[in-house]
């Protein structure tokens, strides 16, 4: 879902099956883009498991590509962990 009266810059991800273990490691994970200037996420409702997520950029950077990035990211992470654990 895109904002109004953007091009790309700004964007809203509805991420459906999802809730705050997912939400919080990606928002932190696409805030340390320092080309990210907002990265927020809310759940509609509590009987609802989808997440809306934003990302608002600087530039002309489209927002998806962070989103890419941080969800890249995310996954090395989790298997550089897992890698770990089945190594112990």
């Amino acid at each position: 879902v895109q904002a109004d009266g953007t091009d790309g810059n700004c964007v809203t991800f509805v991420l459906h099956d999802e809730d705050h273990t997912l939400g919080n490691s990606l928002r932190y994970m696409v805030m340390k883009n320092p080309d990210v200037e907002f990265c927020g996420y809310c759940i509609t409702h509590p009987s609802e498991s989808k997440i809306n997520f934003r990302i608002q950029t600087r530039g002309s950077l489209p927002a998806v590509e962070p989103f890419r990035k941080g969800l890249n990211d995310l996954m090395g992470v989790c298997q550089h962990v897992l890698d770990t654990f089945e190594v112990s």
